[in-house]
């Protein structure tokens, strides 16, 4: 059980207050930089996939036997979604060689983004959360963070075109 409360909680950071979601998208970001200088794009997606199953089992355990499918100390998911949320960043960087930190007003964005879809939750996000199960915990991040992608990709469009 404390394996799976380090990872659902991201190593503590889920009980910090208030607003423990976006401590754990904001915790996410320095993360996500780090993998893709390792790493690249490939360990970042690498990373993604990791954290997403490893956080649905950590979601799993803790919240076994209990009437909350999503306490509001798991933060695994806002990790993963956030870090889906950064992914055209780390797809550009990759593919065109430049400073992934060069590209700060996408990562502002992508934060801003991922925790508006994550606290709104329109259309299939919201029908993720309202499963009502560990799987609808990380799905609904994962949901938010494909349409902050999308809006980053949209956004980063409309500036480089003007």
């Amino acid at each position: 059980m404390m394996i799976a409360r380090m990872i659902a909680t991201v190593m503590g950071v889920g009980y910090l207050r208030p607003a423990p979601g976006t401590w754990g998208s904001l915790v996410a970001l320095p993360w996500a930089w780090l993998l893709h200088v390792i790493g690249g794009l490939p360990l970042l997606v690498i990373g993604i996939i990791a954290a997403f199953f490893k956080g649905w089992w950590a979601t799993s355990a803790m919240t076994k036997g209990s009437d909350d499918h999503d306490p509001s100390e798991i933060v695994v998911d806002e990790l993963v979604g956030q870090w889906i949320a950064l992914l055209p960043l780390s797809i550009a960087s990759w593919r065109m060689g430049i400073d992934i930190t060069v590209m700060w007003p996408g990562w502002i964005a992508a934060f801003v983004l991922f925790r508006l879809f994550d606290i709104w939750k329109p259309w299939i996000i919201g029908w993720a959360d309202r499963r009502g199960d560990p799987l609808g915990v990380m799905l609904d991040d994962v949901f938010a963070g494909l349409f902050a992608a999308i809006g980053v990709v949209i956004l980063a469009g409309v500036a480089h075109a003007i």
